[in-house]
This record gives structure tokens, C-alpha cells and sequence, in this order.
């Protein structure tokens, strides 16, 4: 069997035939055409005749073979082997990339739903990271939830359709899953490591956009399938290239009970919107003080918005912002806003920098900031990644708002992204 035919073996199973008749209805249905078929059959032998043929004989042998159709059709949509999850790819570039964006922690949370798998992580509470993989990421994408046994009927009627399915959701090995995503391309990742060790905050202003996804970049092409078998098995990865089948069951673990980190939407204080390269130029001028703390300055007036680190061993550094189009695309200020963050939950996001076309900064009352990063793939649309950071405690004495002028541009709604 060719590498076409393997192709083309993995896209159908993952499009299974769904019929007509609800595998609800199939039982019901069989039966009835079956009685049917008994009745008209009965009636026919016990008066014979050519009159009759077309009136009993052929209906009666109608709903025979169509009560067949429908009990071989009710046993292989039913078969206890269908996964809950199988999802082909024709290529792992793109979900290794994405996925790489979350590396500052070791497991990560696994969502999976009809729309996409929803990967998120968390730094000690003080750092969130959200990773989406739309199901446009890959040529086929089917899901077998069973139904929830076990709801309350208070809750029977819930909003969200998606919550009349029990979806799967586990936590797995980030390290492990990234290593096998990138296992045909592991001969050059020793070539890679060395130059992002020399050059960390590689930007894609310096031409290395053009080769985020590229395979001289990554050395990965071929298939890759997605399953989950069923609750608490494991989560298996078949990755193929030029006949070579490579198969890596990830061992799952129970999900843990966490919690977004609060972000009040209706209360935003600003909302800037600009190119994810240029805050990563911005963070690659910090870098070299090795600070300990970053100040983020949102203001109606000059500085627009700053950056300044602190509490580092060379020095500190400061990154003004000015107010115009070809730098910040929306700028909306309702008052100045102030907030100190560690530099290292910062400096996690910029793997996110680098693959993304722009970046949505946005804070709330609280102070806490939101990172939502848009990342365009050919052939895939758009694919988010959302961070959120818990700033330092507040001081009484800190800066005031000093007359607020009228220079913030609030023209998009505020709980719009992009």
C-alpha cells in the first residue's frame, strides 16, 4: 500500500457514513418494516395471484430488505470501537507551532470539542496560556461523544449546545506531545536550539516569518492522526512520511478543577491593538538588562504606551510607544493605567510573538492584562492564543491620573478583538 492509499485510509475513517434514519430511530424503524414485510407476506400466500404481485408481494419483499439495510446500519454505527476523537492532518507544522506557544509549563489541560481542541496552561496562577487548533487545521475531524447518564434535570436545559455531550477533557505531557510532533524533523533540532539560544528574540520584522512554517524551518511534512479511544485511555499520535509509520500513545491524566484567571470584559480600562513583532522588538531591547519587573503604561497622553523594566543587574530600559496608525492599528484609553508585571510570565508569550500577525493588549480595573494573539495559516484561517497576566500588588502611592485628555480613540467596541 503507497503513502496515497494510506492517506486516503486514515480521511475516511475519519469521515464515518452517518444515514439517514437517527441511530435512535434504527431499532424502531427495522423492526417495524420487518413486521411489515411478515404481514404482507402472510396475506400474499393466502391469496395468491397476479393481482395481488404488485399489491402485497413486492411491498412484503420491500420492507424485508429495507428492515436488513437498517439492522446492518444500526450494528456498524453502534460498533464500541468508533473513538470518541480522530482528527487527520495533513500536516504538523502549523500544530506544532501553536502548540510550542505554551512551553512554559510541563502539563497541559486538553479540551476537546466539535469546533476544535482547546489546550490551556497556567504559570502558579500568575500566567494563562490558551491554545486553540481549529478543526480547518485538519482534512477530517470527527467526534463520538457519548450522552451524559447522569445529568440533573435542572440542567437539562442548558444554553450551550455543546453541554448535551459529554466531551472529553484530560491533561497530558506538553514536552512529550511536542517531541512526538516534531519526531521526523529531529535532526535539525539541535540546529535550531543553537540559534534561538543566540538570537532568543528573533523577530519576524528580521525575515524569519516567512519561515515560521516553513520545512527547512521545522523538517515536518507527512500525515498525522489524532485519536482518543475512550475516557482515561490514552491519547495516540500516527505520524507518517514517505511510508514510515511512526505511532505514540501519550499517557493521560485526570483533569484538574481549574479556573480561568478573572477577566472583566465589561470593564476594560484599554485596548490596543498592533503588529505582534514590534512587541517583540520592544521586549527583545529590554531583554538585555535582565530585569526582574516590567512596568506597562497605558495613557491618553504622552507616553502613549511604555515599557519599562526594573530590578535588573545592568540597568533599566524604557520602550515608548508613539500614538499613529502604522504602529498602533486601534488605540482606546478610557483612563491611564499603571500595572507592574514579573519579566519572565512576559518574556513566556514569545513564542507566540513570533508566529502571530498581531496582538491585542488589553487591561481591566483589576489590573489584570490580556494578550490575544491572532495567527494566520494558509489554507486554516485564523487560530487564537490568549494570555493572561497577574500583575504585582499595588501601592498606595502609585501615580494618580493626571488630567485625561481627549486624544484616546474609542471607536471599536471594547469586547471586540481584532
Amino acid at each position: 500500500m503507497d503513502l496515497d492509499e494510506l492517506r486516503l485510509w486514515h480521511a475516511a475513517s475519519g469521515s464515518p457514513f452517518l444515514p439517514t434514519v437517527g441511530k435512535g430511530s434504527q431499532f424502531l424503524v427495522g423492526f417495524s418494516l420487518l413486521l411489515l414485510g411478515f404481514v404482507l407476506t402472510g396475506a400474499f400466500a393466502l391469496n395468491r395471484s397476479i393481482v395481488n404481485l404488485p399489491v402485497l408481494g413486492v411491498p412484503a419483499s420491500l420492507a424485508l430488505a429495507f428492515s436488513l439495510i437498517e439492522a446492518a446500519m444500526e450494528s456498524s454505527i453502534s460498533d464500541p470501537h468508533r473513538p470518541l476523537f480522530r482528527a487527520v492532518a495533513s500536516s504538523t507544522r502549523p500544530l506544532y507551532q501553536i502548540l510550542k506557544s505554551l512551553s512554559f509549563t510541563n502539563k497541559i489541560h486538553v479540551d476537546i470539542s466539535e469546533s476544535g481542541i482547546r489546550f490551556s496552561a497556567d504559570n502558579a496562577r500568575v500566567m494563562q496560556g490558551v491554545a486553540h487548533w481549529n478543526k480547518n487545521l485538519f482534512t477530517t475531524y470527527s467526534t463520538n461523544f457519548p450522552l451524559p447518564t447522569d445529568r440533573d434535570d435542572s440542567n437539562s436545559d442548558s444554553e450551550d449546545a455543546e453541554d448535551e455531550t459529554a466531551a472529553p477533557t484530560f491533561q497530558i505531557s506538553l514536552p512529550a506531545f511536542l517531541e512526538t510532533l516534531q519526531i521526523f524533523g529531529a535532526a535539525d533540532a539541535a540546529a535550531r536550539q543553537a540559534r534561538a539560544d543566540v538570537d532568543p528574540y528573533r523577530s519576524n520584522l528580521r525575515n524569519y516569518r516567512s519561515d515560521a512554517f516553513s520545512n527547512q524551518t521545522l523538517g515536518m511534512s507527512g500525515t498525522c492522526s489524532l485519536s482518543y479511544d475512550q475516557e482515561g485511555g490514552p491519547f495516540s499520535v500516527v505520524l507518517e512520511e514517505a511510508g514510515v509509520k511512526t505511532t505514540c500513545n501519550l499517557t493521560t491524566y485526570l483533569a484538574e478543577a481549574t479556573e480561568d484567571i478573572p477577566f472583566d470584559i465589561e470593564d476594560i480600562s484599554f485596548k490596543i491593538i498592533t503588529h505582534a513583532r514590534w512587541l517583540l522588538d520592544a521586549l527583545a531591547e529590554i531583554a538585555p538588562t535582565a530585569p526582574d519587573k516590567l512596568t506597562i503604561v497605558a495613557s491618553r497622553r504622552e507616553p502613549y504606551l511604555r515599557l519599562t523594566s526594573a530590578g535588573g543587574s545592568l540597568g533599566s530600559s524604557t520602550v515608548d510607544f508613539a500614538k499613529g496608525r502604522d504602529l498602533l492599528e486601534t488605540f482606546s484609553v478610557r483612563e491611564r493605567w499603571i500595572q507592574t508585571f514579573k519579566f519572565d510570565t512576559i518574556k513566556a508569550a514569545i513564542e507566540a510573538m513570533k508566529i502571530a500577525s498581531k496582538v491585542s493588549l488589553r487591561g481591566d480595573k483589576q489590573g489584570v492584562l490580556s494578550m490575544q494573539f491572532m495567527v494566520e495559516v494558509e489554507g486554516a484561517g485564523l487560530n487564537f492564543l490568549d494570555f493572561r497576566f497577574v500583575p504585582y500588588a499595588a501601592h498606595e502611592d502609585d501615580e494618580e491620573d493626571e488630567g485625561e485628555g481627549d486624544e484616546g480613540a474609542g471607536g471599536e467596541e471594547m469586547d471586540e478583538d481584532f
